[in-house]
């Protein structure tokens, strides 16, 4: 009969899966660091040789990273789904800006859709919070606090969807625009684009979730993505007959 002996599972392996579990779900950021070793072990109920052995396996296997004096981190296991030659060519053609608000348009309006259906009462606590710190923090285009709480706001319904690997690829993608790879989002919040207009779209966006209405969450995450790509269209657009008007200005006063 094909039967074999259950083996009974090492603690190190339990806390190897736990820790796995925190960093496919997206709760256990790259970077972060892992509470020291006496309090773990403690929060895990191991003891401090089996977290040893768990942390090494991790280590070794490209998942957790030590700093000499500073503790154990996350590692950066997002990385970068491009390469610094693509990601160049991303910062200096337009067509990828437009193609990348549209894949976000795509995406993010299915993560919205998700999180209204499949988001815990937490996640739509969590969305909650960080609309109101937005909301607290002012116009973005003068405050670091309010652009960063934008990025958050976003982040936090990729994770409501409760898919890990939507999750971790835009993850990876909100990091080059945060670093300005796309598009300067300080520049953009300071043109047309008003605080009032892009506050009441994320007003809609979570009211919608708090509503669990997945195609009025969806509608109102594509909406609000379709004014991001009209108002850079307007700033290329500016900047293009201011070019032009600066080229006739020293073309006339050369004259003289």
């Amino acid at each position: 009969m094909p039967f074999q002996k259950v083996q009974p599972e090492k603690l190190s392996a339990s806390v190897v899966k736990q820790i796995e579990q925190l960093i496919l779900r997206g709760i256990l950021s790259p970077g972060e660091r892992l509470p020291a070793e006496r309090e773990l072990a403690e929060r895990l109920g191991v003891s401090r040789p089996s977290l040893r052995d768990a942390i090494g396996e991790m280590q070794a296997r490209g998942l957790l990273a030590s700093k000499a004096g500073s503790g154990v981190f996350v590692a950066d296991v997002l990385g970068s789904a491009f390469s610094p030659a693509l990601i160049q060519l991303f910062a200096t053609h337009d067509e990828a800006v437009f193609d990348y608000l549209s894949f976000r348009r795509d995406m993010e309006g299915l993560a919205a859709e998700r999180a209204a259906r499949f988001g815990s009462d937490y996640d739509l606590q969590v969305i909650q919070a960080i609309f109101d710190k937005m909301e607290a923090a002012g116009n973005p285009a003068v405050s670091e606090e309010a652009a960063q709480l934008d990025a958050q706001f976003h982040s936090a319904i990729m994770d409501a969807s409760h898919n890990v690997i939507m999750l971790h690829m835009m993850r990876s993608m909100f990091d080059l625009l945060r670093e300005g790879v796309f598009y300067n989002r300080r520049i953009m919040f300071q043109q047309h684009t008003t605080y009032e207009a892009l506050l009441e779209q994320h007003r809609a966006i979570n009211a919608a979730l708090q509503a669990r209405d997945p195609q009025a969450a969806r509608t109102a995450v594509e909406a609000h993505l379709d004014y991001v790509k009209q108002a850079l269209t307007d700033h290329q657009r500016a900047e293009r007959n201011a070019e032009v008007a600066k080229q006739r200005l020293e073309h006339e006063t050369g004259k003289g």
